[in-house]
């Protein structure tokens, strides 16, 4: 990112914050200041092990009296990554002390009095858009060198076991309950289940579920909550969704991982003046536990028009 400097206009007038930088996911599974610490970038999300399918397994007395063959239930272990993400931000002297050069129509107030906390301020908002984005669609790159730029599995690449492939198909009830009935059959507990869907499906899921009374003032129906055969499940907005799919997710088993720095988090490094600018940049090495992906359903490879 390039330094702020003279070339980056102010103007007068209120600011606005335009683009979808909602970060609905992040907010419920505890943000930049909640969250798991670990001392390392590795990390175990789960350690799931599953019995055998049930049966009518009847045994004769002889048999019962003889000393049997035990059995091994076996266990595997989940895991993730830590990432570093780093944002830096700075200004120089020159346009830090030029607040009064005015852009555009000149009426009304200049309201950046401090370019470098603006963009300090903007910075941490493109930080965490860009970890919501990461917990959705971050694809797996696992340590190596210093060189490697790690990345933590999102959503899309961690849930496997309950997917469920559209193929083009327009979201539907019957992909919702094969998706939640594959759920239930590999053990998820629904103790907090929230489907989360970009605007386009959030449309899609409103025109399934939605039944609005006839009224001659009020139109239309915003369905945020489905009472499904497993759970009360949410139904909730993320525009760092990919567009193609649904995730249905047991937030009480998700959460961010930290490796914390100086038992930081999130921060923000002053470097104070260096040659005639002011420089500092924000800093987080941060992944995310899924926990048992069994635990969490998609539906993917939907359609998007």
């Amino acid at each position: 990112m390039a330094i702020t400097d003279i070339d980056d206009a102010n103007y007068t007038g209120e600011l606005f914050l335009i683009g979808a930088n909602q970060t609905p996911l992040l907010n419920m599974i505890g943000g930049l200041t909640g969250g798991k610490n670990t001392n390392g970038f590795l990390f175990p999300m789960a350690q799931p092990w599953a019995l055998s399918g049930a049966s009518q397994d009847v045994q004769s007395e002889a048999t019962a009296a003889a000393i049997g063959t035990p059995t091994t239930v076996t266990r595997n272990q989940d895991t993730n990554t830590c990432q570093i993400m780093k944002y830096d931000v700075g200004s120089t002297f020159m346009k830090q002390s030029s607040t009064g050069v005015i852009s555009g129509v000149t009426i009304g107030n200049q309201p950046v009095d401090n370019e470098f906390e603006f963009q300090k301020s903007a910075g941490l908002r493109q930080l965490a858009i860009n970890i919501e984005f990461s917990f959705f669609q971050g694809t797996y790159v696992a340590p190596s060198v210093s060189a490697t730029a790690q990345a933590t599995r999102g959503l899309e690449d961690g849930i496997t076991t309950n997917e469920v492939a559209a193929g083009g198909a327009d979201l539907s009830k019957a992909l919702i309950d094969e998706a939640l009935r594959t759920m239930s059959g590999n053990g998820s507990q629904f103790v907090n289940t929230v489907m989360f869907c970009n605007g386009f499906q959030k449309q899609q899921v409103s025109d399934i579920y939605g039944f609005a009374p006839e009224d001659r003032n009020v139109g239309g129906v915003n369905i945020k909550q489905v009472e499904t055969d497993f759970a009360m499940m949410g139904i909730v907005w993320a525009p760092q969704m990919p567009t193609d799919d649904v995730y249905i997710v047991d937030v009480s088993v998700v959460s961010p991982v930290f490796v914390p720095v100086n038992g930081l988090q999130v921060f923000f490094t002053d470097m104070g003046s260096i040659a005639a600018q002011k420089s500092g940049f924000w800093y987080t090495q941060i992944g995310l536990d899924v926990g048992p992906e069994e635990y969490h359903g998609s539906v993917t490879g939907l359609s998007t028009s």
